[in-house]
């Protein structure tokens, strides 16, 4: 919805100024123009606790009386801003609220309101409106909960653009403001859109499903081929031509995996090599260090006896291949192969069938 220029406004509205004058303040303000632009000067003054100057727009009715307006179908308000001297400014919406306000008392009205920064150059904002905050003191003079902050822009009285604690006191400062537009969308695209994914989401999510589950069988099978070559009795069965350190340390892992308590240390006193040595062969080899390559070890051995021994627990192949903390296992199996052990054990006896092709 345009607001400005006023040529091009949707709506009927008027604009008017206001400062702390009307509470016993000294503050100034000035409307310079308010036809393709609203242009304003003000002079805040530290005569009471809270100095302000308002240059508003006052929504109407077809009869050029103030009105309310509904405004809770749009997201954002998007102007333009020039201002000298470099000024930190406030936008605000003033809504009659209801149980609270009093019809044409606008002190007893709802002022949520966003600071913004402008200077000489001029900048363009976009302010949510659903940021918006009001002040405590409102709500604590009206008995109200702090709880009740939800903005429900629902009976808007104006758009307020005035003065904050920040700007300057003293001084002249003037504010041209153009190209003031309300944002949002039309709700009735809303409504077919949700209309459209609560039929559309049932076959959409069958779908899905049935594409990722082959997706995911496609990359499951793809790893175990991968990692058939790590498979612990592959270790053993291999004519390995390698030095007889390389082939100490890779048929060692290869029969001392199961056991929970094996670690680097282990193999240093068992093999009589060192820490260091190790590390730099597995990392050679393999391109892992001990502890990579010993989970890579376990989790293959897994992979292999889920597919194999069906009637095995998942925690009993957990323990079977060295882990005591089988939630442990379940973690690190799903980084390794993108699923649940119990998921692993159905993609792998699943056929392409099961899944569609």
């Amino acid at each position: 919805m345009t607001v400005l220029p006023a040529a091009d406004r949707s709506v009927a509205m008027r604009t008017s100024v206001s400062s702390d004058k009307d509470t016993g303040g000294r503050s100034t303000i000035r409307l310079v123009d308010d036809t393709s632009t609203l242009s304003f000067e003000f002079t805040g003054v530290k005569a009471v606790d809270y100095p302000y100057a308002n240059a508003e727009l006052v929504f109407l009715d077809h009869a050029g009386k103030p009105a309310l307006v509904d405004l809770s179908r749009y997201s954002a308000v998007s102007f333009d801003v020039t201002c000298t001297p470099t000024n930190t400014l406030a936008f605000g919406l003033l809504m009659f609220e209801d149980n609270v306000s009093v019809p044409g008392d606008y002190t007893t009205y709802r002022l949520a309101y966003s600071y913004y920064f402008c200077n000489e150059r001029g900048e363009h904002l976009e302010l949510d409106l659903a940021r918006l905050r009001t002040d405590q003191w409102w709500f604590g003079t009206h008995q109200l909960s702090l709880a009740q902050q939800e903005l429900a822009p629902t009976k808007v009285a104006k758009l307020c653009f005035g003065n904050t604690f920040q700007s300057p006191f003293g001084v002249l400062s003037k504010v041209q403001i153009k190209n003031v537009t309300l944002i949002g969308r039309d709700m009735r695209y809303m409504y077919l859109f949700w209309a459209f994914m609560i039929i559309a989401w049932p076959a959409y999510a069958f779908w899905f499903f049935r594409r990722h589950t082959q997706a995911l069988l496609v990359d499951v099978e793809d790893k175990v081929r991968r990692d058939l070559p790590l498979v612990a009795y592959q270790q053993l069965s291999q004519d390995l031509h390698r030095d007889k350190e390389h082939s100490a340390i890779l048929r060692f892992m290869a029969t001392a995996y199961p056991n929970p308590e094996l670690d680097v240390e282990t193999m240093v006193s068992t093999l009589g090599i060192s820490r260091n040595k190790i590390n730099e062969i597995l990392k050679a080899e393999l391109g892992f260090t001990f502890s990579t390559y010993l989970n890579k070890l376990r989790l293959t051995e897994a992979a292999r006896l889920l597919g194999e021994k069906e009637d095995s627990s998942v925690a009993e192949i957990a323990y079977a291949v060295g882990y005591r903390n089988v939630s442990y296992f379940n973690k690190l199996f799903k980084e390794e192969y993108g699923c649940t052990p119990k998921t692993f054990r159905k993609l792998r006896e699943a056929t392409p069938a099961d899944l569609g092709s």
